[in-house]
């Protein structure tokens, strides 16, 4: 099988690492520079020091070329490039079917990827998601990973969830599509709720039951935009939840551990080096909520702790202090 994955960042780079032992691989990069750095160094330094570059997997900086005689493009950019990049497929006349792994909502009008691809692409274009569970050093270092990819074309997703499929990376296919998106979006912005929790020391309890309460927020946001409450359930939803809001590597959560600091956003961003989808991403949650009359309470205090730096511990309180509600109610626009 021939993938081509555009963006050569963390994940792009652990993704083209894992698949190149299966499958003839091209990584491309739109910066030259970067690319001639990692053909002499043999890894990607700059996004994913120490995970060495299987000796089959081809770099390139020329799109045209590493396009050529795909049978899946896979792209590995932020929302903010995602545009940008499928554009570029497209004025190259290219075919084949594409992936992308991006989580969030494109701003400034709270697009998610697919709504992106549709309006980009022509009509007929084959697209799908892949997302779930999944730090890009243990994907690159061959740790077992279970992914779920989504596709409206039933076929597609049966098709390419088995062309990634290998010995450590489990790849399940899905149709729902807009479920699998929201699940990878508001995840992130869960998870910088879940290092202000833990930034502010507040307990193994509080974050359960954050963490407990994220996932029905996101589940009642992602069936009111059309997903299926089941996708919540499984790998794209309550599995990369997990992950994000627990795991050492979730720069989301050391967003949110900064800011139980006191620290500005935009300096954590800065200090990352890479980006925390969930700064950008919960700004554009809420607007979609509201326009919908979405109760989103965890989302509405990440906006606010973000954006008033040093409020993180008094928008704690404010949240403690809610009144009490049955914890199943049938959700209404003022609830």
């Amino acid at each position: 099988m021939n993938i081509t994955v555009l963006g050569a960042g963390a994940w792009g780079t652990a993704l083209a690492i894992n698949l190149a032992a299966r499958n003839t691989v091209t990584l491309w990069a739109r910066d030259p520079l970067q690319v001639d750095a990692m053909r002499g160094r043999g890894t990607n330094e700059r996004y994913l020091p120490g995970c060495a570059f299987p000796a089959a997997l081809r770099l390139d900086a020329d799109l045209r070329r590493a396009l050529a005689g795909s049978d899946y493009v896979i792209v590995a950019v932020t929302v903010a490039g995602l545009r940008a990049t499928l554009r570029a497929i497209r004025d190259l006349r290219c075919d084949t079917p594409v992936i992308w792994l991006c989580k969030g909502f494109e701003r400034p009008d709270a697009r998610l990827p697919h709504e992106v691809f549709a309006e980009v692409m022509s009509a007929g274009a084959s697209g799908a998601v892949l997302s779930g569970p999944s730090f890009a050093q243990e994907v690159a270092g061959g740790l077992p990973t279970a992914l779920t990819l989504a596709a409206a074309d039933h076929a597609l997703a049966v098709a390419a969830a088995q062309a990634l499929h290998g010995p450590t990376l489990r790849v399940y296919s899905n149709d729902d599509v807009i479920g699998v998106e929201v699940g990878g979006a508001v995840k992130n912005v869960i998870a910088i709720a879940a290092g202000v929790c833990d930034g502010l020391g507040l307990g193994l309890n509080a974050r359960a039951a954050l963490l407990t309460r994220g996932l029905a927020e996101m589940t009642r946001f992602g069936v009111a935009l059309g997903g299926r409450a089941e996708t919540f359930m499984g790998l794209a939803g309550v599995g990369d939840l997990i992950l994000t809001c627990t795991g050492d590597l979730s720069r989301n959560r050391r967003v949110g551990l900064a800011l139980a600091r006191g620290e500005a956003a935009a300096n954590v961003q800065a200090g990352l080096g890479h980006v925390a989808e969930g700064v950008f991403t919960a700004g554009e949650v809420r607007r979609r909520a509201h326009e919908r009359g979405i109760d989103m309470p965890i989302t509405d205090a990440v906006c606010r702790v973000l954006e008033r730096p040093g409020s993180a511990a008094e928008v704690a309180r404010e949240m403690l202090a809610r009144g009490a509600k049955p914890e199943h109610a049938a959700p209404t626009p003022d609830r």
